[in-house]
């Protein structure tokens, strides 16, 4: 149950890349860093921002902000983004801008199927259902959005701004996401968690198809048949 939407989401994902899949070797090195690597640096990265942005008052906003965007928020897509630009961004079959996607959703998956595994064992089922139509999506959107930037600058001059943008752009979803969560002394606010995760699909069905339509063997596909 709790590696059941992992599973979909990467099959959805790698059907979405149409043109020149990705090795499958590679595919899965990058899920396996994110499911053992990427916990590790998250781990580390959680003791130090404990250390340095302690949550002194759980019943303050201000508390909670900085936990869901500097601490969880920012540690975990930290960990993920320096795998994708480490790993799988220096790699020759990294080759068009959507392979940016790919990559950064196997990473963000593997992420998400260790956390999960982890939720599912100490809460039971019914938290593997909740997860599935919530905080994996969340995390593939999240994978998505930043893959989309990362895909864009293998390709361009400007790389390290666009690197950036992708970890940024991560970064605000995620801590978004949190917050309303975060802040459930709030009545009603998590419905705010709901509508970023909206906005966030809605923004990553676009950027999978902006990448699909400007994939540079779309062409060669079409020459072909």
């Amino acid at each position: 149950m709790a590696l059941a939407p992992i599973v979909i989401i990467i099959f959805y994902i790698y059907l979405k890349d149409k043109y020149e899949k990705e090795p499958k070797r590679l595919l899965i090195i990058s899920f396996l860093l994110g499911a053992i690597v990427s916990i590790i640096i998250t781990t580390l990265l959680y003791s130090v921002f404990n250390i340095l942005v302690p949550l002194e008052n759980k019943l303050s906003i201000w508390e909670q902000f900085k936990q869901a965007f500097f601490v969880v928020g920012f540690s975990e897509e930290l960990s993920k983004f320096l795998i994708v630009l480490l790993f799988a961004q220096r790699h020759k079959e990294f080759n068009e801008p959507f392979d940016g996607i790919v990559y950064a959703v196997m990473v963000s998956m593997g992420f998400a199927a260790t956390e999960n595994i982890m939720y599912v064992m100490q809460s039971g089922p019914a938290t593997a259902i909740a997860r599935a139509f919530t905080a994996v999506p969340a995390h593939a959107t999240f994978g998505i959005l930043m893959g989309y930037f990362m895909g864009k600058a293998k390709f361009a001059p400007n790389k390290l701004y666009l690197n950036l943008l992708g970890l940024f752009f991560a970064v605000l979803f995620h801590g978004a996401y949190d917050f309303f969560l975060f802040i459930d002394f709030v009545p009603g606010i998590w419905v705010g968690a709901f509508v970023s995760l909206a906005i966030g699909i809605f923004l990553s069905r676009r950027a999978i198809r902006y990448h699909q339509n400007s994939s540079v063997f779309k062409d060669d596909l079409n020459s072909i048949s």
